[in-house]
């Protein structure tokens, strides 16, 4: 009976080991995808075009083209990535900052100069959004993020003269889906910018720059935020993810951090970066706005998903994706 019970414990004891050895196996394997070069082999930044003052706010339409601001010449312009000229979109931008499109192909902007939030048409009509809360003009919005329900979450830092300043701090917003209602959701940062969220709705990062801290937040179904974490130990003037979840910072040069905020990736820049987005037909180029420029890169991984109009699918399927083969 007792040889019996011993056998009954090893076998149990080998089938303990087994299942820990295939999880340890799932979890190297998982990690091995993550780590996975994230940049393509041999690949460095390309200048696609210069000469301008200061360029932010990177964002891709439905084909991929990426539009930028050029902020002190107070200009929206355009890089088409069939042909590869520079357009101009908007004249008179307002100090458009930050852009991103929404499912209708509409363009959002902050508009730094105007203190506020657009909404550009096409065909260049600009509707205004939001410009006040509490009834208090916005500092300088800065940078936004378009949730799947249609929110819009925005930054509000101030930079330069506090002058004409009604708020009391700077802080983080939410523009409701129906288009009627602003939401603060963040009040505890020191100079709050980049902002992005993941494809799914359920997480924002928010780059603190004024306290070089970037957090993430969960989102919960009213669009305000809960869970505060810090994400990395470093702030950023824009941020981006890829469909691998890898969330992309700028400081002196990219940064890429995996889910757990472990950094992946640095990819060296001719110019400060300031701003980043993925473009191109296919989601795998890299499209940073850098001081006096706008550079690209490809990539071995797509961007995530974004806003883009249903009938326009750009970059394939969005979420774990497999290394490319050679």
């Amino acid at each position: 009976m007792g040889t019996l019970i011993s056998k009954g414990k090893g076998n149990h004891m080998q089938a303990k080991r087994f299942a820990i050895a295939l999880v340890i196996a799932a979890t190297t394997a998982t990690l091995a995808q993550e780590t996975t070069a994230v940049i393509a082999a041999g690949a460095q930044a390309q200048k696609l075009a210069g000469d301008f003052k200061f360029t932010e706010g990177p964002a891709a339409d439905a084909q991929g083209n990426v539009y930028f601001t050029d902020i002190p010449a107070n200009r929206i312009l355009k890089w088409s990535v069939a042909d590869g000229t520079l357009s101009t979109f908007v004249e008179n931008s307002g100090g458009a900052n930050g852009l991103y499109f929404d499912k209708d192909g509409n363009l959002l902007a902050c508009q730094g100069d105007e203190r506020r939030l657009v909404s550009i048409s096409p065909k260049g009509e600009v509707t205004v959004l939001a410009d006040k809360y509490d009834g208090k003009r916005f500092n300088s919005p800065n940078d936004l993020w378009i949730d799947p329900n249609g929110g819009v979450y925005f930054t509000d830092p101030r930079y330069g003269s506090r002058d004409g300043m009604e708020m009391d701090g700077e802080h983080v917003y939410y523009l409701t889906p129906d288009r009627k209602k602003v939401i603060r959701v963040v009040s505890d940062m020191v100079r709050p910018n980049g902002v992005i969220g993941t494809p799914n709705g359920r997480r924002l990062y928010i780059a603190d720059q004024g306290a070089d801290q970037t957090y993430s937040y969960r989102i919960n179904s009213d669009g305000t935020l809960s869970a505060k974490q810090l994400f990395a130990k470093q702030g950023s003037d824009g941020l981006t993810l890829d469909a691998r979840s890898n969330v992309y910072l700028t400081s002196n040069l990219v940064s890429v951090y995996n889910r757990r905020g472990e950094k992946l990736a640095e990819i060296p820049v001719p110019e400060g970066p300031a701003n980043l987005t993925f473009g191109g037909p296919d989601n795998r180029t890299l499209f940073i706005t850098a001081r006096t420029s706008l550079y690209s890169i490809p990539m071995e991984v797509r961007g995530a998903r974004t806003p883009i109009h249903p009938d326009q699918p750009r970059g394939g399927r969005e979420g774990r994706q497999r290394p490319q083969q050679r």
